[in-house]
């Protein structure tokens, strides 16, 4: 990859070191926001990688090579969404941001050889400060709002200085004006696609309710225990960020029906858990000891919200429920790589 500093998206994060006031910038070449919401719907659909302003933003042309040699759909080419991953793994979201509306059609793509691995990473640019974060106050919490023009709204800034309240927001809206394409994506038949679909649709933004609405009607036909779980959270998630009290109701309901597939049951607890601020009745507290085996918390870590909790110490539902239900419970002791996986051995 480039040299970031080359290029011309650092000459305002630069300025902004100076002194420079932001609202200078918003709305302006290096706002990617702007960017994203100018794009013509053919450059989207046709895929007209040249008419997107990738030079601007740090490694944004390894974002657009990576993005036109998935496109072509060479066998040999599916890791080139580690390009987006690894940009974000890096807290340098703004080019990857562009790559959202592609990858959303290369998911949509029912055809595509690739197109579980683009829906995969459509949702990383579109978070950002979630890595380990499982207390009440902080999961599933969308800090950014896609409408502000702040700057320091909980994200502060990237690597590179840029604004990340600006790359999380524009990739939520960019997520949010092509919900149309993601949400048949929940009745895939292809589990992991539909467990994807909703980690992605999760981070849309939801005013009327229809997101959250397609999250629950795919949990009353869903038939698969961690998608379901997913969906749970996918609701949980949505709701958090656009709160509707009857759901945070039936999220309870959800925890307590003994007839709900476990996971359903544990992924609904961490659910009500984030929605509302009353005390863990001892019902749910029963519950989740008695369901939290350990092959069920094994099992529920390939989640997206779970492999993005845990760490090597600690899978993801354990120090949900640690830091949830028993916050003065001492964390693993001994070094915790958030990027490795959890296996039972280094528990």
């Amino acid at each position: 990859m480039g040299e970031w500093r080359t290029d011309p998206t650092f000459a305002m994060c630069r300025a902004l070191v100076d002194g420079a006031d932001l609202s200078s910038f918003v709305g302006g070449p290096f706002d990617v926001r702007a960017v994203v919401a100018g794009l013509r719907p053919e450059v989207k659909d046709d895929f007209l990688l040249d008419e997107v302003p990738w030079e601007r933003f740090p490694c944004g042309d390894d974002v657009r090579e990576a993005v036109r040699l998935l496109h072509g759909g060479d066998p040999a080419l599916r890791t080139r969404t580690d390009v987006v991953s690894g940009l974000c793994a890096n807290d340098m979201r703004a080019a990857p941001v562009l790559a959202v509306p592609f990858l959303i059609r290369i998911a949509a793509d029912g055809r595509h050889p690739h197109r579980a691995h683009a829906l995969a990473v459509v949702a990383s640019p579109a978070r950002a400060r979630h890595f380990g974060v499982a207390s009440r106050a902080e999961m599933l919490l969308h800090r950014a709002d896609a409408r502000s023009g702040r700057w320091y709204d909980g994200y502060g800034v990237e690597v590179t200085g840029y604004p990340a309240g600006w790359s999380v927001a524009a990739a939520r809206a960019a997520i949010t004006a092509d919900a149309v394409l993601l949400r048949p994506l929940l009745d895939d038949a292809d589990p992991a696609i539909r467990i994807d679909a909703a980690y992605a649709l999760a981070t849309a933004c939801d005013h009327d309710g229809a997101v959250r609405a397609a999250f629950r009607a795919r949990v009353g036909v869903e038939q698969d225990p961690k998608v379901r779980a997913a969906l749970l959270l996918a609701v949980a998630e949505a709701t958090r960020a656009h709160p509707h009290l009857p759901t945070t109701a039936w999220m309870e309901e959800q925890w307590q029906e003994a007839t709900q597939a476990p996971e359903a049951r544990l992924a609904a607890a961490v659910g009500w858990l984030c929605l509302t601020d009353d005390p863990a009745p001892d019902g749910l507290r029963d519950a989740v000891d008695d369901l939290a085996t350990d092959a069920r918390v094994r099992s529920m870590d390939t989640l997206p919200w779970m492999a993005a909790v845990g760490g090597s110490r600690e899978p993801g539902l354990r120090r949900c429920i640690r830091e949830m239900l028993h916050p003065g419970r001492a964390e693993p002791t001994g070094h915790d790589d958030p990027w490795a996986p959890w296996t039972p051995t280094s528990r």
